[in-house]
């Protein structure tokens, strides 16, 4: 079904990523959501931008001098209030769908047949006679004009940066820099909706994300990640999908994520996993750490300036390296077991120079389907993900509590992990075990074995989870190893000990053996191999001396 939802004028065209991507706003959508403000949505009021309140005060305004304009709200709120739903993002969403599909104010009438709509926004089309009243009645369309400036406002300052992004993301896949083959791309601003709510939405050939700017005053008041994200799909889905012959013997891959925290549509349709593993593989290549880039000195620089600036760009490359490798076993541990498979391959894509069009028929055709499977059938999934904008339907899964450290800590937020364990430290019902396990490999990533140690002997004390059991004795068997002097014979009762535990995973019973045969050593005594990964205390190496337990 094609179909054009937004057949008004154009706030701003981001012409430089292509004539299918605009930055719009949409009145029946300002009216909805002025509506829903009117009838109790406060959701982050107070991060919203300015205009969000003087929009609201202009209707108490209204409200306060119109008796006919109250009775109206109170009828219209009656209807949303029956209505509502428990989830914040699903409430918001069903009017956010149904706002897509209307004709411009004062008529506000779906533009294409009922049985058409999308279900959610069937399910509330009744609030339209309702809306025009009480839009009438407080004289919505002169607010909206009023604070037309105000939102052109907002609309110029996301323009620049999601100009950059698009062409950013064009250049690395070696996009055309017009593609436009009757598809849209489309972002809605509505500041009268929280800035925490992303709704986004596939109708027809378009693509669509709404997004609320926040009040911030410098930086982007949208995040310019979920916007790509969304851009991702409209671009890699028609690439996938037109692969369809090849699906079939790809099936057997979905075996493999149904333990996995994904909704059901993943778990069930190899293209949309496919089509997904494929975006997280973009993303992850496109990271950038939050470490300012070192810059080169102009003009005459000596050959200490020089130096200095290989030595800072080396490092600078290595930690975003490091980084970019732990969001793919992120990803792979929320479930998006091909997206190694495809990050290495556009790896190859861009030392050769080919584009995604280019690349995605190999990648998809030569793919070697037992091997992904068996490598898929290794990795041991998190409990939770955070919710699809692109599914807003799905039970959204919250991500909290020790689940929350251990995620951070596989992104390499220290800071951030920390924080975490030891509020459920202080907490005497918290997860004292994770907790405690979580602070012990901070402890080493940061170079302090003495405490690391400690910690996970407590977390031995405490822990009755056998994975967390068994990576504690191979931690204390590779500390054992690296003392000066090394105590041998304590490492190998560690490594020992990891083995009886009831954790029957291929990277402990590995782990395990190897320290047993031989002593581990740190990087500068030995070279790493693909089978001895070294533990390096700094935490630089980290990522590849263990595969850490799933939360619990």
């Amino acid at each position: 079904m094609d179909v054009n939802p937004l057949n008004r004028p154009q706030v701003a065209k981001i012409e430089r990523g292509g004539a299918a991507v605009t930055l719009e706003t949409s009145e029946p959508l300002f009216q909805i959501a002025a509506a829903l403000n009117a009838c109790g949505y406060d959701a982050d009021l107070d991060k919203s931008a300015p205009v969000r309140a003087a929009v609201r005060a202009d209707m108490n305004a209204a409200l306060a001098a119109s008796e006919d304009a109250r009775n109206s709200r109170d009828q219209m709120c009656a209807y949303i209030s029956k209505h509502h739903m428990n989830d914040m993002g699903l409430d918001v969403g069903q009017y956010v769908s149904l706002a897509l599909y209307l004709s411009p104010p004062p008529e506000l009438t779906p533009n294409v047949d009922l049985t058409q709509l999308p279900p959610q926004a069937a399910d509330v089309v009744n609030v339209l006679p309702l809306l025009r009243t009480f839009a009438e009645d407080i004289e919505l369309h002169y607010l909206w004009l009023k604070h037309r400036p105000e939102y052109e406002a907002l609309t110029a300052r996301v323009h620049d940066p999601m100009t950059d992004m698009i062409l950013a993301t064009n250049l690395f896949l070696h996009q055309p820099v017009s593609t436009f083959d009757g598809r849209r791309f489309l972002v809605l601003l509505e500041p009268m909706l929280s800035p925490n709510l992303t709704n986004a939405r596939v109708y027809g050939s378009d693509y669509i994300i709404v997004m609320s700017p926040d009040n911030s005053t410098s930086g982007d008041p949208v995040s310019m990640a979920q916007i790509r994200h969304i851009y991702l799909h409209y671009v890699v889905e028609p690439l996938v999908y037109s692969r369809g012959e090849a699906m079939e013997r790809m099936q057997p891959l979905l075996s493999t994520v149904q333990e996995a925290p994904l909704e059901f549509f993943y778990k069930s349709d190899i293209v949309a996993l496919m089509s997904e593993s494929v975006i997280k593989a973009i993303e992850a290549h496109m990271y950038v750490i939050p470490d300012p880039a070192p810059k080169k000195a102009r003009g005459a620089r000596s050959r200490e300036e020089d130096a200095n600036y290989d030595v800072e760009k080396a490092a600078y490359d290595s930690k975003t390296n490091v980084a970019r490798d732990n969001l793919v076993i992120l990803d792979e541990r929320q479930g998006w077991v091909l997206t190694r498979y495809f990050y290495d391959g556009l790896t190859k894509m861009q030392h050769n120079g080919d584009g995604l069009r280019d690349e995605m028929a190999p990648l998809i055709y030569g793919m070697d389907v037992q091997r992904e499977k068996k490598a898929a059938q290794q990795i041991l999934f998190v409990k939770s993900i955070p919710p699809d904008p692109l599914r807003p339907d799905a039970t959204p899964h919250k991500i909290e509590g020790m689940e929350l450290a251990e995620l951070d800590l596989l992104k390499g937020d220290k800071d951030d992990a920390a924080d975490i364990a030891e509020k459920a430290l202080a907490d005497p019902h918290g997860d004292h075990a994770d907790a405690t396990y979580v602070l012990a490999r901070i402890d080493l990533m940061e170079g302090d074995p003495e405490k690391a140690s400690k910690g996970f002997e407590q977390t031995l004390a405490l822990s009755k989870d056998p994975r967390t059991v068994a990576w504690s004795h191979i931690y204390l068997g590779r500390l054992y190893d690296t003392m000066d002097p090394p105590d041998r014979g304590k490492a190998v009762a560690e490594y020992k000990a990891a083995l009886v535990t009831r954790d029957s995973l291929p990277d402990t019973k590995k782990a395990a053996e190897s320290g047993i045969s031989k002593p581990f050593l740190l990087p500068q005594r030995q070279k790493p191999t693909d089978d001895d990964q070294p533990f390096d205390p700094t935490g630089k190496a980290e990522k590849d001396s263990y595969k850490p337990p799933a939360p619990h």
